[in-house]
């Protein structure tokens, strides 16, 4: 059985910082765990939801789409280098939400869905209903809201079903990106927000990073260890790098 794979595995010996975590394989065999029933804040994990639901609704990834004032954050008065009038294909606007977090990116996204962001929101917490997320709500897109909300076993889930769509996974493991959406201008390049990727370590299919104030630094991945696929789950980490300083000492603690 998988699980017999991880028996000399001494949880005593893996000291990570985060206060939330989860470690599971795909098999749903537990190696570690931390608070991992008790939802918090997740910031822009929030937005591998978003993009499940857009892909769900089957619409057009090559309808434009232009940036518009409704999309500016109110909430945490975050900028954005796509300003008003800024025109990509949704498709376009799905990659950066992911790789590189944008927020506009993921409003745009919302409102632009039938029924616009009120019912976007509602077809994000019914989805999360059907995946068995007892421990979570959404309340925006992008998750700048702290009552945006999951438990670490809800988010594993939520990571688990985001890995059964290639574009999800190849948007959030991609490097860069080049975009083009000012007429008669050069092209942006956004990157990824996890340095994890440029590390050859390490072998990751999916990958999520997440940060408000309410929050913490946060970061959710599926990556192979021992020629397994296992979910890791990182919530509220005090420190910009601890979340991948805390993933690191996961890889270390299985490889050794």
């Amino acid at each position: 059985m998988d699980r017999e794979i991880w028996t000399h595995l001494d949880t005593r010996k893996l000291k990570l910082r985060s206060a939330s975590v989860l470690i599971i394989d795909k098999a749903g065999n537990e190696l570690y765990s931390k608070k991992s029933q008790q939802p918090r804040p997740i910031g822009s994990i929030t937005k591998l939801m978003t993009v499940m639901v857009i892909l769900d609704a089957k619409l057009s990834l090559d309808e434009k789409i232009p940036i518009t004032k409704q999309d500016r954050d109110l909430i945490k008065l975050t900028g954005s280098r796509l300003k008003y009038g800024a025109t990509l294909s949704r498709g376009d606007l799905l990659n950066l939400a992911l790789m590189a977090s944008e927020n506009r990116a993921a409003s745009a996204l919302a409102r632009t869905y039938p029924g616009g962001t009120e019912a976007f929101i509602k077809a994000m917490n019914t989805k999360a209903q059907a995946l068995g997320m007892t421990q979570s709500q959404f309340t925006d897109p992008a998750g700048l809201e702290a009552d945006n909300v999951a438990s670490p076993h809800d988010l594993a889930l939520m990571v688990s079903a985001a890995s059964r769509y290639p574009e999800i996974e190849a948007a959030t493991t991609r490097l860069k990106m080049d975009v083009h959406p000012y007429p008669k201008k050069g092209a942006l390049t956004f990157g990824n927000t996890n340095r994890l990727l440029k590390n050859r370590a390490w072998n990751i299919s999916l990958s999520k990073t997440g940060y408000i104030n309410e929050a913490g630094r946060c970061l959710v991945m599926q990556a192979e260890m021992k020629g397994k696929e296992l979910i890791i789950v990182l919530l509220n980490s005090f420190g910009k790098l601890t979340p991948f300083g805390d993933a690191n000492r996961i890889r270390k603690w299985i490889d050794s």
